[in-house]
């Protein structure tokens, strides 16, 4: 059943005891790590890893996607996964076995619960296709990488859904945002923390949304975040809360001709290619 906003306390309670127990948080799972262990290797066969990236369809046929989509333009479209392997390489194959981990991770324990998620995932699949375009486009930053980093910088929203064991409590879709404004930035900190990620992984979650952070004098990795969640935000409920993106550290980064402004203030760069953004989200869902 839905809850009312006079509820809201039980919710803070329910998500304050899944940060006190982080035995209630997913763990990556033994297939992830086994495939993460071998491309650690350093001299890993490709059939090792055909065979433990065939365990899971649904992993290899995003690696498909993911090859054949518009964020790599490759001249010959690979047939096998053993093309796919060699298309991507080892670090790219990396990235994208996080990305599919982390939909898969979170258990949805009624309808309402997977509206929420899927919502949420649609929109963490936009920022981190902006992110991953902006980084092919403006910085010098593998857009994989940035695909990660833009995903897991929010992957504590997700996390707040674990926190509602049984399928009677689901909060609306203006809760849960007060949920994952309130608790995302400190969940998500724990779980990459529990999950062994790198180090610059966490600083981002704990960076994400600060849109006046100083920091170096040319793009970083946390500019393409933050310049990615302004325009995935930029379109929904929370457009009236962002300051014009003009004001934005990020933003003051960007050199001609890719700082030009769009006429709804946002960047022409991705208002004119929201057909290529929207192609890569595709291949990462």
């Amino acid at each position: 059943m839905q809850t009312t906003a006079s509820d809201y306390s039980i919710y803070r309670q329910l998500v304050a005891q899944l940060m006190s127990d982080e035995e209630q948080l997913p763990s990556l799972p033994m297939l992830t790590l086994e495939i993460r262990r071998a491309l650690a290797m350093p001299e890993v066969s490709m059939s090792r890893l055909v065979a433990l990236i065939g365990q899971d369809p649904a992993l290899g046929a995003l690696l498909m996607k993911y090859a054949c989509s518009a964020l790599l333009r490759s001249r010959v479209s690979p047939r096998t996964l053993q093309d796919v392997l060699r298309v991507l390489g080892l670090q790219q194959v990396d990235r994208v076995v996080m990305m599919h981990s982390v939909k898969s991770l979170f258990a949805l324990h009624s309808a309402g619960h997977k509206r929420l998620f899927m919502a949420a995932w649609r929109r963490l699949t936009l920022q981190g296709s902006i992110c991953a375009f902006l980084a092919r486009n403006v910085g010098h930053i593998p857009a994989d990488h940035a695909a990660l980093a833009s995903l897991l910088s929010e992957v504590g929203a997700l996390a707040v859904l674990s926190a509602f064991k049984g399928g009677d409590l689901v909060p609306s879709p203006v809760r849960y945002q007060e949920l994952c404004r309130a608790y995302g930035a400190s969940l998500g900190v724990i779980l990459l923390k529990k999950w062994a990620v790198d180090e610059e992984y966490v600083q981002i979650v704990r960076a994400v949304g600060d849109w006046s952070r100083t920091g170096a004098r040319q793009i970083e990795l946390i500019d393409l975040v933050n310049l990615a969640r302004y325009h995935a935000l930029a379109d929904g409920e929370e457009a009236a809360e962002l300051p014009p993106l003009v004001r934005l550290t990020a933003y003051a980064k960007l050199v001609a001709p890719h700082d030009a402004l769009g006429g709804g203030g946002r960047l022409s760069l991705v208002e004119a290619h929201w057909d290529d953004i929207h192609a890569i989200a595709a291949a990462l869902r």
